[in-house]
């Protein structure tokens, strides 16, 4: 089980792509109209960790589109019912009381379902029109928005499609798409270990989780989303209960001498790290240990592990 708080700090770039686009405003980018800044949602990059562990590492997931034998998607009330089983034999609920089918279905969610464990969820039961209820776990993994840590420009790109749009034409249909010449995102996140001894979450949960955070962005290769990479994640992990020192993202920046507009890749600029370093080292009677993953482009101002390490803090370099 999780014993203590951790705090994470996550940076990823994407060159010539749509890393979350809004189904409300032409799935464009998502971006700060105050700022200029691109925004991607945490559910984007929870798809991103739950995809990866369900695809490359075997684990169960609740939250997944499964079509039904009639092709509709399955409900959330349904994919609850899936977890009515005992001895892998799946139960009849009309033999069941309510009390006994939402503790069977809690249960096997949470000892079959990693996402659960980590981000939560609404579980929806319902035995008949007249008994229904249902069960909330707040997740001990949470993300802010993820922002970019410059401005960015949109671009529209218009071509020419394979195929007519229907049968006795004789055009082509276009394609058109807006995209990103470049991004660099900072997502930061927390875990709880107070909400974890509710769900259940393991250290080894959270290994898999920082697996699929750098794994599952370098494997989002989908035609909008290919040239994702992972450029920096860091957890530090605090040795006294409930502290937490909060907004690591907001003690980073970039120092480039172009326009943020025009920065199209890692090499435009250095990741200024020093204010980050400064308030972990004022810090450190607090933190029981670090670890960073970093890539081998991202240029910082300083050699964090070496400065944190100098200061006595405990880094895992992954």
């Amino acid at each position: 089980m999780v014993k203590h708080r951790s705090e994470l700090l996550f940076l990823y770039d994407v060159q010539w792509a749509n890393p979350n686009g809004d189904p409300v405003d032409g799935n464009k980018p998502r971006i700060d109209e105050e700022t200029g800044k691109n925004i991607v949602t945490d559910v984007r990059l929870k798809r991103t960790i739950r995809d990866y562990l369900y695809d490359y590492r075997q684990q169960e997931i609740f939250v997944r589109e499964i079509a039904q034998d009639d092709e509709y998607i399955q409900d959330a009330k349904a994919r609850a019912e899936d977890f009515l089983v005992k001895d892998g034999e799946k139960l009849d609920k009309s033999k069941l009381t309510l009390r006994e089918m939402k503790k069977i279905i809690n249960d096997e969610v949470l000892r079959q379902c990693i996402d659960v464990r980590l981000f939560g969820v609404t579980l929806p039961i319902e035995k008949n029109q007249k008994e229904k209820s249902s069960i909330t776990h707040t997740g001990p993994v949470q993300f802010k928005m993820g922002q970019s840590l410059h401005r960015v420009k949109m671009e529209y790109i218009k071509g020419t499609g394979a195929f007519a749009s229907g049968g006795q034409m004789t055009q082509k249909t276009f394609r058109e798409e807006y995209v990103l010449p470049y991004s660099l995102i900072a997502f930061y996140g927390m875990i709880n270990e107070a909400a974890a001894r509710f769900t259940g979450l393991t250290e080894e949960d959270v290994e898999l989780l920082m697996e699929a955070m750098w794994e599952g962005t370098k494997n989002l290769i989908s035609r909008s989303k290919v040239g994702h990479v992972p450029r920096l994640l860091l957890r530090v992990v605090y040795q006294e209960p409930y502290f937490h020192i909060g907004e690591l993202d907001k003690y980073i920046s970039l120092h480039t001498e172009k326009a943020e507009e025009e920065i199209r890749d890692v090499s435009d600029y250095v990741l200024d790290v020093s204010r980050l370093a400064e308030v972990l080292v004022q810090q450190k009677e607090h933190i029981a240990n670090i670890e960073l993953r970093q890539d081998g482009r991202l240029a910082c101002s300083e050699n964090l592990a070496e400065r944190l390490r100098k200061e006595g803090i405990t880094v895992d370099i992954r």
